[in-house]
């Protein structure tokens, strides 16, 4: 098991024009083998396959602790989708939006730490970010903290994310008791 910080540093970002949108997308040979398709119906399974797969490492533990049918109702509200990107036929990632009016929150973002070094996650970031701002966005928000992947606050600003506050607490003693394996 990693050893964690005694404080938990929450980052909040925000776009709140799309000219601040600097989006990078990988060309063809990288995306030969990538696919980035909607997850069009809720299969709490695989959901839960995706949200570990990715979240393990940086120890997410809400939603494997979160009631069922809270958890399909989380992601069934009118405005949540989830694009899956798909590395020769094998979940690589995931992007999750969240629109509520004119805000949507990027709620879950990653990779799964075999596809990490390849632009997949600015690729992904950005398509995402796309689709908010295509579909009407006027302001896309984001928070991260320091058990997050190494590079996600860095991709948030280099696609255009400015921080608008920072939070720290003493860690929270769920996350010093997640398993991480």
């Amino acid at each position: 098991m990693t050893s964690i910080p005694k404080t938990l540093v929450t980052t909040y970002l925000e776009m709140t024009d799309r000219e601040q949108f600097r989006p990078t997308f990988l060309g063809a040979p990288a995306l030969t083998d990538c696919r980035v398709l909607p997850l069009e119906t809720v299969d709490l399974d695989y959901s839960l396959f995706l949200y570990a797969a990715v979240g393990r490492p940086w120890r997410w533990i809400g939603r494997l602790r979160m009631d069922r049918d809270k958890l399909r109702s989380q992601l069934e509200k009118p405005g949540v989708s989830v694009d899956v990107l798909y590395v020769a036929g094998a979940p690589a990632g995931y992007i999750e939006l969240s629109r509520v009016g004119p805000h949507t929150e990027v709620a879950y973002f990653g990779l799964r730490v075999e596809y990490f070094g390849r632009g997949l996650g600015k690729h992904l970031l950005s398509l995402g970010l796309q689709r908010a701002w295509d579909e009407g966005a006027g302001r896309i928000w984001v928070h991260t903290c320091n058990l997050d992947g190494p590079y996600a606050l860095a991709n948030y600003r280099k696609r255009g994310f400015e921080i608008y506050m920072i939070e720290e607490e003493p860690m929270p003693a769920e996350y010093l008791d997640a398993v991480t394996d």
